[in-house]
């Protein structure tokens, strides 16, 4: 498969009182990532986007982490959210669905996503900690919730066995990433068409 014509990339900064982000994607990269949000952990779960995803992810985020990681998380949604958007312009010639089962050990989880352009976001994943280092394992939800509002997607994330957090998490992450990959993959059959009997999405 061939890129396309014009590079699936973009770039968005979002600043408010209580973060400053950059987010810069490319959409048919090689899975490169450069990653400073000041949360290990979260920083590791982005990772996991861009390896298993094959998207070049650029995230810079300065938050106020004295108070906790909730504002942090949830805007690096919402900032990469918009890029991907942005990204993936008219959506002419993408896939425009894909999912994704994976394992870590004892954890599986699924990942079903639909560029429709109506946001949706149901997630199913019943953490066996509350924190995954100094990461609160609630603000997965706030990150693929601001992500879903500012991508236009609609996300359904299932946890479907799990007795470690951080496997748990890893594998939604992972699966997040490869059903973005399948979804945002050019089909060359369907090249120059938006994948909706609607005629756009």
């Amino acid at each position: 498969m061939t890129n396309p014509v014009a590079p699936r990339v973009a770039e968005v900064t979002r600043n408010t009182a209580e973060t400053k982000i950059t987010a810069r994607v490319n959409l048919d990269g090689t899975g490169v990532a450069t990653l400073a949000t000041g949360i290990g952990f979260f920083d590791h779960m982005l990772d996991q986007i861009a390896r298993h995803g094959l998207i070049d992810l650029d995230i810079r985020a300065e938050g106020d982490l004295h108070i906790d990681g909730h504002h942090t998380v949830e805007d690096v949604g919402i900032t990469l959210g918009q890029a991907v958007h942005k990204a993936v312009g008219d959506k002419k010639g993408i896939r425009r669905y894909g999912h994704a089962y994976v394992p870590l050990d004892e954890a599986l989880s699924r990942v079903v996503i639909d560029f429709s352009g109506r946001p949706g976001l149901i997630m199913n994943v019943p953490f066996r900690s509350g924190m995954i280092g100094t990461f609160d394992s609630q603000l997965a939800h706030e990150f693929f919730q601001g992500f879903v509002n500012h991508a236009f997607v609609t996300l359904h994330i299932d946890n479907l066995r799990g007795e470690n957090a951080h496997h748990q998490c890893e594998t939604v992450f992972k699966a997040f990433a490869r059903a973005l990959r399948a979804a945002l993959e050019l089909d060359p059959r369907s090249a120059g068409t938006v994948p909706s009997t609607k005629g756009s999405l």
